[in-house]
């Protein structure tokens, strides 16, 4: 695969996405980045190749929005996140992901519209341990079982009205702690592989460069174009999931 170019046509737009989503912008773009890469290998080695590229980006996230971020949303969803992946380890190949494809799509889908058009009521900065516990526990599940962690998480903290810098930063640091902890169980179901870890190697140079681009992007941006940005890739994202779901559940 290493010779064959659309290889490279597909991977390097998919891990550039990547990289800007992880700086910030657009969040719900990165799930374009498996199914293109899916063009021309199977979506679970797709993810098998991303997953230390991510973990990488993350670093380069981390170091870009270190002291920009929510202390205390963080405090009370990584417990949650963490309690996810573990369900999502245990619970691997025991039940359909088309199912859990479909919920979170249309809920995605559904709280997207509900921003964009306005009916979304007051933003509210006030952290509470409930909410926080359940969004973070789907969040650590979706992200380790169909690597769709953005929109719980997004869910969560769209309605909290943080600066731009502020809500990418505490995103980008809570799926640094998730995609770290996932290596453990994503290296026991063998996702890593001696070939895998070669295109992840070829590939991620690419990684600080998106990362830059989306940070860059996140900076420009006044704080009601990036929340609609936001909001709009979120319906994108609802749209996409809905969609395979479905295919999955009726093909």
């Amino acid at each position: 695969m290493l010779s064959d170019p659309a290889f490279y046509l597909v991977s390097v737009p998919a891990v550039l996405l990547y990289g800007i989503a992880k700086g910030g912008f657009g969040g719900a773009v990165a799930i374009l980045a498996v199914p293109l890469m899916a063009l021309v290998m199977s979506p679970t080695q797709a993810a098998g190749i991303l997953l230390p590229i991510l973990v990488v980006m993350d670093a380069f996230v981390v170091r870009t929005y270190w002291g920009q971020y929510d202390r205390r949303a963080l405090q009370l969803l990584l417990p949650g996140a963490l309690v996810g992946i573990a369900l999502g380890f245990l619970t691997a190949g025991a039940m359909d992901d088309n199912y859990m494809r479909v919920l979170v799509g249309l809920i995605s889908m559904l709280f997207g519209l509900q921003q964009l058009l306005g009916f979304a009521g007051r933003a509210s900065g006030q952290h509470r341990a409930g909410p926080a516990a359940v969004f973070g526990t789907l969040a650590g599940f979706t992200s380790f079982s169909i690597h769709a962690g953005g929109p719980p998480l997004t869910m969560y903290l769209l309605p909290k009205g943080l600066p731009p810098l502020l809500f990418a930063g505490t995103a980008g640091l809570f799926f640094a702690v998730v995609n770290l902890v996932k290596l453990v169980p994503y290296y026991w179901l063998g996702q890593f592989t001696a070939a895998n870890l070669l295109y992840s190697l070829i590939l991620v140079p690419l990684a600080p460069l998106g990362v830059w681009v989306g940070h860059a992007l996140v900076k420009r941006s006044p704080a009601g174009f990036y929340y609609r940005v936001i909001s709009f890739f979120l319906v994108v994202l609802g749209v996409k999931l809905l969609w395979d779901g479905l295919s999955g559940l009726l093909i």
